[in-house]
């Protein structure tokens, strides 16, 4: 019996890649880069499944010129704002996402940015490569301390939790905005707050929403007006999220003491980007998951997604189960 044909749009571990190839007849992409859009309808022409990531755009014509014999589309990601979820179901066509798997070390990730650009850590290794470390002084390159600071979460689930776990340690106040989320939480001491007050009040503000008509640019002139001067801004949720104008004229006015971003709009940034000339901005890319074992389980997840699917079976993760009524 002839193996189910499938793409999958990049390398991903072998710990999924494995099992992939074992159970299908892959194509899979093998370049450093993603393939563009030609490359893309090309590659999914007749398949039965396909594996993508966040860099490949996933619409009707996508899964119209894969074929009437489509029987999945499997994210390498918890969030699927690359994929038009609606247009796959209306094709009936399941859609999975590796969901849990990387609160920890998006967790840790975001954290991390928050004291390196509290502790102006990137300025202070430049400012020893340059040259500049004549001696210690008691003025320099002082930053912003956690301890004791209030720590504001825009969107408050599973990451969200993981991160207000992590502000009980620096004993931190903890207040979130999250209009989806309404159940208390004391065990996490954090206080449900409205947006504007949020503003106001967080020394450290950390986004963990997902990208929406209502949440592009959320983080706009009006909400950077209403921040402290020390405030701190992380992103770890999706580029769009955050105005990059409005961001780069709040933090070359010193409107807020920093940013730390690792995720931006547009993805990657040219290196001709205002954004990039900044001290006060941190910037890496889009690795807050990027932990060998978190990796790893992604791909693991995603590879028992696509193969469900192709095999008929309903998918472990599965973003639109309505499908399957």
């Amino acid at each position: 019996m002839a193996k189910p044909k499938v793409f999958v749009t990049r390398l991903i571990p072998e710990k999924g890649l494995d099992l992939i190839r074992e159970a299908c007849e892959a194509d899979v992409w093998q370049a450093e880069l993603p393939p563009t859009r030609a490359e893309l309808l090309r590659h999914v022409h007749g398949v039965d499944g396909f594996l993508c990531l966040l860099t490949e755009q996933i619409d009707g014509e996508v899964m119209d010129e894969a074929g009437p014999q489509l029987k999945v589309i499997s994210n390498h990601a918890v969030g699927f704002d690359n994929i038009d979820v609606g247009a796959a179901t209306a094709r009936k066509i399941p859609v999975g996402n590796t969901p849990e798997v990387l609160t920890d070390a998006t967790a840790d990730f975001a954290f991390a940015l928050m004291m390196a650009v509290a502790r102006r850590i990137p300025e202070a290794e430049r400012y020893v490569h340059e040259g500049k470390w004549k001696t210690w002084g008691p003025l320099t390159l002082l930053g912003g301390e956690l301890t004791g600071g209030t720590l504001g979460l825009i969107g408050f689930g599973r990451i969200g939790k993981a991160m207000a776990r992590r502000a009980l340690g620096f004993e931190m106040r903890v207040i979130y905005y999250d209009p989806g989320e309404t159940q208390p939480s004391p065990e996490l001491k954090a206080n449900r707050v409205d947006f504007e007050t949020l503003l106001a009040e967080s020394d450290f503000i950390s986004l963990h929403t997902p990208l929406t008509p209502d949440t592009r640019h959320m983080i706009d002139s009006e909400a950077f007006s209403k921040m402290k001067p020390n405030a701190v801004l992380v992103n770890t949720a999706r580029g769009p999220v955050v105005d990059p104008q409005a961001l780069y004229e709040a933090l070359k006015e010193k409107r807020i003491f920093g940013a730390g971003l690792d995720v931006t709009e547009p993805e990657p940034l040219p290196l001709d980007s205002p954004l990039l000339g900044l001290d006060n901005l941190l910037i890496t890319p889009h690795i807050a998951s990027a932990g060998r074992a978190t990796r790893a389980q992604m791909a693991w997840m995603a590879a028992r997604n696509l193969i469900a699917g192709v095999m008929g079976e309903r998918l472990p993760n599965c973003v639109n189960p309505q499908v399957y009524k």
